[in-house]
């Protein structure tokens, strides 16, 4: 790809943070509320602040799976988690995060985490840990002649010229690297109308050898992008008139160690849209072709009649 002319950008301005990997991980380093506790664990944690002042999803549900992390043999990691996003989060506050112990078996421990503002769940969650363990091995394989990620233009190319706060925000303040494959459906839905989408992600500096760390910052990155594999069949774009887009849970499956800094392929689709809702399902694959992680999501989409 040509090399791109620099132009003075809000990270340039101090707008933005210039290190967001560094962003990424304050946002993970959660604190222990000064040892407070009830019948839970309590953690704390801050928001990267947003255009809409909404809390974004995937921060959520990474900052709970690093609260429950806390709470377990450093030797378990987490396998699987299933979440319900019950109320949208307010950026400009801080999360309270209670762990309640479910369980410690010889080889699994589950954990249910809530994520509080106002003193009331925004979201609810359940994760299982395991101990390293074998047994039998397959997996579905990465598909073929994808293009490389670093053939494709970054969302800073793509929306660093557009004088908005949601564009700029995207372009500059996300700590996850997002490359299309498809056509992005930043401004319109000019590529595939199948209900596929993939890209390429990671971050934009190097992580710590943390496997904890890394499996929770691709929780966060995993609800980037997966709707989308409901919006292209529609024709629609992220700024389609009233259209009112909002995630409604999410599981994922961690299947091999990962690794976030590193280049993963994020393969979605989506089998069914109805009832104003739809459900998205990825795949997550290293640059080596192992299948490290799965996910699904149902997502709330309501788009406006015609002539209304």
């Amino acid at each position: 790809m040509t090399e791109q002319p620099h132009v003075a950008s809000p990270v340039d301005s101090g707008e933005y943070p210039a290190d967001p990997t560094k962003a990424l991980l304050g946002l993970l380093d959660l604190s222990s509320a000064d040892g407070a506790h009830t019948d839970e664990d309590i953690f704390v944690g801050s928001s990267a602040p947003q255009p809409g002042k909404r809390v974004f999803g995937g921060q959520v549900l990474a900052q709970s799976l690093i609260a429950a992390m806390r709470t377990v043999e450093s030797t378990r990691q987490v396998h699987s988690m299933h979440g319900y996003f019950l109320r949208a989060g307010n950026a400009d506050q801080p999360i309270t995060f209670g762990v309640q112990r479910l369980r410690d078996g010889r080889s699994f421990s589950a954990r249910r985490a809530h994520a509080y503002q106002d003193g009331v769940p925004i979201l609810s969650m359940i994760a299982s840990f395991q101990e390293p363990d074998d047994g039998v091995t397959h997996q579905d394989p990465m598909p073929d002649n994808v293009p490389d990620p670093e053939s494709l233009p970054t969302t800073a190319e793509l929306l660093g010229g557009f004088d908005h706060p949601v564009a700029r925000a995207w372009a500059y303040q996300r700590p996850i690297d997002v490359r299309h494959i498809d056509a992005p459906l930043y401004i319109s839905n000019a590529g595939s109308r199948e209900a596929r989408n993939a890209v390429w992600m990671k971050t934009f500096g190097p992580m710590p050898d943390d496997q904890h760390v890394h499996r929770a910052a691709l929780a966060y990155a995993s609800d980037y992008t997966l709707l989308e594999s409901i919006l292209r069949p529609h024709g629609l774009s992220w700024i389609h008139p009233g259209m009112s887009v909002a995630s409604l849970d999410h599981a994922m499956w961690w299947h091999r160690p990962v690794r976030i800094d590193e280049w993963l392929l994020y393969v979605q689709s989506s089998p069914s849209a109805s009832g104003a809702r739809g459900l998205a399902a990825g795949r997550i694959y290293n640059r080596a072709g192992e299948l490290v992680a799965s996910v699904a999501q149902e997502g709330m989409i309501r788009v406006p009649a015609a002539g209304s």
